[in-house]
């Protein structure tokens, strides 16, 4: 029974990481009026559908079901530290000016000096895929 409530948890807790992290991006879009680049909007694509992947399976207690949000957290991983790296790199810096309407080597953000929306997104899918990957463990061992 412990095993459960703990797989639970953490499922609950990688669905409020999701949450946080579409409301914050919502809010620096529709309050703080940031227009996103072409590759926050692919960290968008990837974002958005663990509310529904990661709530459906808090909701059917059935990790299994979100074996799709691994993927896309893990794809979200990559895309969030490369448009990180385009942003903070200076080889990388040129590579990100002609990514569209918007750059993006865009920094709207920057606090304490490293602190990007690029880096809060990677931070959120790093923390789904862990946890997923943490719920998997624990559940292999069964």
């Amino acid at each position: 029974m412990g095993d459960t409530n703990t797989k639970e948890t953490m499922l609950l807790l990688i669905w409020a990481q999701v949450l946080v992290a579409v409301l914050g991006s919502l809010f620096y879009s529709e309050v703080m009026g940031y227009v996103p680049c072409e590759m926050c909007w692919y960290q968008r694509i990837l974002m958005y559908p663990l509310v529904i992947i990661y709530g459906t399976a808090l909701i059917k207690r059935d990790v299994t079901i979100a074996l799709p949000g691994l993927i896309l957290s893990g794809v979200g991983m990559v895309v969030s530290i490369y448009h990180y790296f385009v942003q903070k790199l200076p080889a990388l810096h040129e590579a990100g000016s002609s990514c569209g309407a918007i750059p993006c080597n865009t920094t709207y953000v920057n606090y304490f000096g490293f602190i990007t929306i690029p880096f809060l997104a990677g931070t959120a899918f790093m923390i789904i895929f862990v946890l997923h990957m943490v719920i998997l463990r624990k559940h292999g061992r069964k």
